[in-house]
Parts: C-alpha cells; structure tokens; sequence
C-alpha cells in the first residue's frame, strides 16, 4: 500500500504545478516551500521540532529555513499552497480517470486514513488533525499524506532501536542501494560529517573496514522494516482485506501516473517501478 499511497503524496514535492502553488505565495526557493509546506501543520515551529520529526536533515539546512519562512508567510497560507498546489498536480495526472473512480478511491483512502494511530506520531498525527478537504482530489491527497506522514514516523521509530543517528543511517543506505551525490546535497551534511558517520559505523559493525555493508546491519536493516510495516499496518486492518484490495486496484493507475513526474533518483526511497 506504501508504494500506491507514497506517490500520491510525492507530488507535492516534484510537480511544476506544486511549486508554482509555493512560489504564489511568496516562498521562492525550492527548500522554502518544502519546508513551509511540510512543517506547516505544526504551526508556526521552530527548527527544533522539525529538525526532529523530519530526522535526516543537517540541523542548519533546517535552520536556515525555519523560522524565517514565517515570516513571508503564515502557516495557514502555506497549507493552502500546498493543498492547491497538490490539487492541481493530480488533475493534470489523472484527468483521464472519471470522476466516480477518484471519489471510491479517496472515500476508501479516508477510511484508512480515520484509523491511523496517532501516540508517538508527531507528523502523523497533526495531519490526521487537519479539515477535510471539499471535492475527491484535495481529499484523496490529504488521506494520502496522512498515511504517509503516520507510516513516516513509525519508521523513525523503528529506526531509533538500532542506536544509528539520522547522519548514520543515511551514510549506510548509500553504501546498500542509495547515492552519497545526490543525498549528501540534499540533505545538507557536509564532507567530514559524512566521513565520521562512516567510520561511526565500521566501528558499530555496520560496515566492514572496506565500507561495505555487513550481514549484521543488512539483518538489522530489515527487521527495521519489518517493524516499520507492523508500525503502519493498523489503518488497513481496520480497512480489511476486500476494501484494501478495491483500493489498490483504484490507486494504481493513478499512483503509475504521479510516477511519471518523480525523479528516479529521489529521498523518498520508493522502489523502481516494475513495468507493466
């Protein structure tokens, strides 16, 4: 469900028309809108909450952006931006599909969405918070984000156990399946940071002295994953089976289309689509 929910979201971060929406609004800037825009449902925050909910990021490259994007806008505007932005996206992607389709399928999404379980949930939880939106696309993308944010936090969650920090767990991924030239940039950590993270995890087992990874952090790894999903699992066994199905089979087209505008490289870490 991840991979169907996850794309839905990502628009918001890789549309023209969502960054034309920040950019309205007054947040020029890539990293401003994302910021203003993903931050926004905890109000008006300073970088250390976000710092922590948002995990991966070098603290000043969160720094620089909060709390000065509250100053162009409120974060009220940037909720509507975001929304707008992310409307706009999805009907340019999915203006084939009729009506009725994105309805069932943003009803189903809400159903599951109802059920997220918020304690621990920082993110999760004051998106679960926010109004429902009017017609099915506003709807359908901020069930999507919901779920997302809520399955985001039980990740970081789970990844807490393993006594990584954010920096460490980055610099891992991109010796297993990731790249350290596009995730460094984005993130914001610099070349000696990233050097210590390294050497932090050759010396915690993580990597071998060569800097590949080692059976014990690759077996980690994946019972973090393990975790993550149990973490997730709970709005969909309220949904149950069937309606879960139904679901996948209306998000699917729609998910193979809000592919299209996402870069294969990208932080969200979605698998390479299979083709069809």
């Amino acid at each position: 469900m991840w991979t169907h929910v996850e794309p839905v979201h990502a628009v918001t971060y890789f549309h023209p028309r969502a960054r034309a929406a920040y950019e309205a609004v007054g947040l020029r800037g890539y990293w401003r809108g994302y910021f203003a825009g993903r931050a926004a449902p905890l109000g008006a925050a300073e970088a250390a909450p976000v710092i922590a909910a948002f995990f991966s990021f070098a603290p000043p490259m969160v720094s620089r952006a909060l709390p000065a994007v509250w100053r162009l806008v409120t974060p009220q505007e940037a909720l509507r931006a975001r929304l707008t932005g992310a409307v706009q996206a999805l009907a340019e992607l999915t203006y084939e599909l009729p009506e009725e389709h994105l309805a069932e399928a943003a009803g189903l999404l809400e159903r599951a969405a109802a059920n997220v379980q918020t304690a621990g949930r920082v993110l999760g939880a004051v998106n679960a918070a926010l109004p429902v939106g009017e017609y099915p696309l506003a709807r359908l993308w901020q069930a999507a984000t919901t779920l997302r944010e809520h399955r985001g936090d039980g990740h970081v969650g789970a990844l807490l156990t393993t006594g990584l920090d954010p920096l460490e767990v980055l610099a891992w991924r991109c010796r297993v399946d990731q790249s350290r030239a596009f995730h460094q940039p984005a993130r914001g950590w610099t070349d000696d940071e990233w050097t210590a993270a390294e050497q932090r995890l050759v010396a915690k087992g993580w990597l071998t002295a060569e800097y590949a990874p080692t059976e014990h952090g690759s077996s980690t790894f994946q019972a973090v994953e393990q975790a993550t999903d149990r973490a997730a699992a709970h709005p969909w066994v309220e949904l149950g089976d069937e309606r879960a199905r139904r679901l996948r089979e209306l998000l699917d087209p729609i998910a193979r289309r809000c592919r299209t505008i996402i870069p294969r490289q990208s932080p969200i870490g979605l698998p390479v689509a299979r083709s069809s």
